[in-house]
């Protein structure tokens, strides 16, 4: 017979050879979940894995019994959502460690220690880290720990669904656009057993590409894996299949079997076809910067550290007093002027006007008569620059106003100077482009805003034929097939590095500050004065 397969047209005839290499889900079969049960007046709704929402996942009851066991069932990986984590109710005596009953043990990776498969582990007790390893005939009962991350149903369904067993998650946040095609309720905000249905990752001879069978497709199929020399079938390896990979098998030929999409750039080059050196995987260090533009689509760019622009200073806007005393920093003052009134409820307070400028002290409490009591609240110490003097004044620190940074520095600053000296978020401008990149995207750009710093992970490559530079390729937002190549590299050492400004999308974007630190956000206001 013929299947249309995923877009792919598949002939599955008898006698034909197929080497399964992996399993994916496709959907989910959901049931409104009651008491960690099926609710009988629930009927099964079938959600496809972009279906809207944020989920948090609700810790599974039923412990394992051996870390094999864990291994076997539970997606352990590179990425911050393949490090799970459990805890045994009985002490762990280890060599030179003990691992508390209840205490907290983060599954990192497993890898060959000592000859022997094991999990290389983390606990963190008293604010410091201890690593250690459990080998996979370690017994006992493990439980899951409780996940305070929030996920979409595509992350759940590669990263936090175990083999065999269904999972409930909880609905973090409402959705918002229900409409009568939504299988659920209207306003449903509670949790949900989730009930994975496979497809089968498939390559077949004479293909060079990925087949995927759902699991229910009907079809006898018979295992000859013992009798057949698999070595025949083409592999083909996704970025994060090769960072798996053990550090050990790096570099490694490979030849790509499907490109990145044309708009990817500057990873247009990597056509298929073309065999590449990798060489090392690691984790590698990006400065997240946004477009500063008060319309709207922003653009994005991951900056990497050896960018070798120069940057001038641009002034940055402060939303609230509490903003201003986060940019504060002991190595330089920091000088503002307001572009909003602000009128004070308490005499004891400043009221501000359009135009007056401040110099930024420090942090304090002060007290506040309040309906007739005094209250201490926090406050902001500031000199308010007048034409020949300067006046101590407080601003409350909840204080909705505006204000613009005055720059006084003229300096040029690298972006290594830049993540030294100051405080993210950072406004600049390039004023010398870097003259090692052809197209430098930055120099173009009016503003930009260095958010925050990230670490992602990285593959090295260069071209196998022409290896002049090397290039750092993104292992999770970049779409490529390749297969391993059996030959000897013949550059052991990898060429210069090619220094590469990302562009990424919106959803990139929000995808890459998601799972970063939590942005604090400022103190409650306190009640307004009654009219």
């Amino acid at each position: 017979s013929v299947y249309e397969m995923s877009g792919n047209e598949c002939c599955l005839s008898t006698g034909e050879v197929i080497k399964v290499i992996g399993f994916k889900i496709n959907k989910l079969i959901a049931s409104i979940c009651e008491n960690n049960e099926v609710s009988q007046f629930s009927a099964k709704v079938e959600l496809p894995l972009n279906f809207p929402g944020l989920y948090k996942v609700v810790a599974d009851k039923t412990p394992y019994v051996s870390i094999e066991e864990i291994t076997r069932k539970v997606s352990i990986g590179p990425t911050r959502f393949g490090h799970p984590c459990f805890y045994s109710p009985e002490d762990i005596k280890l060599a030179n460690f003990t691992v508390r009953h209840g205490e907290q043990i983060t599954f990192n990776s497993v890898e060959v220690v000592n000859g022997t498969m094991a999990v290389n582990c983390v606990v963190v007790r008293n604010n410091q880290s201890h690593s250690f390893t459990l080998p996979l005939s370690q017994e006992g009962k493990f439980y899951e720990c409780e996940d305070d991350q929030i996920y979409t149903l595509k992350e759940i369904a590669e990263w936090k669904i175990p083999k065999c067993r269904n999972r409930i998650v909880r609905l973090s946040n409402a959705l918002h656009m229900w409409d009568f095609s939504n299988p659920l309720p209207e306003n449903f905000d509670g949790c949900l057993i989730l009930m994975p249905v496979y497809e089968v990752q498939a390559v077949m001879k004479y293909r060079k590409d990925i087949v995927h069978i759902l699991s229910d497709l009907d079809v006898e199929v018979k295992d000859i894996t013992d009798c057949y020399d698999i070595s025949s079938f083409l592999q083909p390896l996704s970025l994060e299949d090769v960072f798996e990979r053990t550090s050990m098998e790096f570099p490694m030929v490979a030849e790509i079997m499907e490109g990145p999409s044309e708009s990817q750039k500057p990873y247009n080059l990597l056509s298929a076809g073309k065999e590449i050196v990798i060489y090392k995987k690691y984790q590698a260090a990006r400065i997240l910067a946004s477009e500063i533009r008060s319309d709207s689509p922003k653009r994005h760019f991951l900056i990497p550290m050896s960018y070798k622009g120069k940057f001038k200073r641009r002034p940055r806007e402060f939303p609230t007093a509490y903003d201003l005393e986060i940019a504060r920093s002991e190595k330089e003052q920091l000088h503002v002027v307001a572009t909003k009134a602000f009128a004070s409820p308490h005499k004891e307070l400043f009221s501000v006007s359009v135009g007056d400028q401040f110099l930024v002290q420090q942090c304090q409490t002060s007290e506040i008569l309040y309906e007739g009591r005094k209250k201490v609240v926090d406050v902001l110490a500031c000199e308010q620059i007048l034409s020949d003097t300067y006046k101590k004044v407080l601003l409350p620190m909840y204080m909705e106003g505006s204000f613009v940074e005055v720059i006084h520095d003229k300096k040029q600053y690298y972006l290594s100077d830049i993540c030294k000296e100051f405080r993210l978020p950072f406004n600049v401008k390039v004023s010398v482009r870097d003259l090692s990149i052809k197209e430098d995207v930055l120099a173009a750009v009016p503003g930009l805003q260095f958010e925050e710093e990230i670490t992602d992970s990285y593959l090295l490559i260069s071209s196998a034929s022409s290896p002049v530079e090397s290039w750092e390729i993104p292992v999770y937002r970049l779409n490529m097939l390749v297969h391993l190549v059996s030959k000897d590299v013949q550059r052991v050492v990898p060429p210069a590095t090619k220094t590469t400004v990302e562009e990424i999308s919106k959803e990139q974007y929000y995808m890459v500050r998601r799972y970063e630190n939590q942005t604090l956000h400022p103190p409650p206001r306190p009640p307004k004065k009654p009219a």
